[in-house]
């Protein structure tokens, strides 16, 4: 089996009983392999920024459980450690499962972005976020001004929520 099919398996077990952030993950997965794909990430980078749109949200279980909620730097703060035990048991190199579990501390954190795959994340995750949010069109537009920077996130964006517009 492929290592990221294998690492969405181990996912959607991790969420058993919860649709909700199985159906998050596997859109936010979908969004960033496509635009990472159509940006033409290299190899690796595609399978970095794959992998961290797995596994973005995995610091919601346990900031839930500790403190009763899971505000994003709560899940940036959580996230790394199941992300890192995961990704080690599946047999990701050290490398590759450092800069997932970075994206995955940072993956809420929109200044100072670095890197293709950090960018992607944020696009793919705020695309699924302002769909399942129910955001207005103010949102939308101000999200495309100050997040998106990607050719292929904009226009699905655009796409997705303007329309015609």
């Amino acid at each position: 089996m492929d290592i990221i099919n294998e690492l969405i398996q181990k996912m959607i077990l991790y969420y058993t009983g919860d649709p909700k952030r199985i159906q998050h993950f596997l859109k936010v997965h979908s969004f960033a392999r496509l635009i990472g794909e159509s940006e033409g990430l290299n190899s690796r980078t595609q399978l970095i920024l794959e992998a961290a749109a797995a596994v973005h949200d995995i610091g919601i279980k346990p900031a839930e459980e500790l403190y009763g909620r899971c505000g994003g730097k709560l899940q940036e703060k959580l996230g790394p450690a199941p992300a890192r035990k995961m990704l080690e048991e599946i047999g990701f190199e050290a490398e590759i499962t450092d800069r997932v579990c970075f994206l995955v501390a940072h993956h809420h954190t929109y200044t100072d972005v670095q890197g293709a795959d950090y960018q992607i994340l944020i696009e793919a995750d705020f695309l699924v976020n302002l769909y399942e949010d129910g955001a207005d069109l103010d949102a939308v537009k101000a999200a495309l001004k100050s997040i998106f920077r990607t050719h292929t996130g904009t226009r699905i964006c655009r796409e997705m929520f303007l329309g015609a517009e």
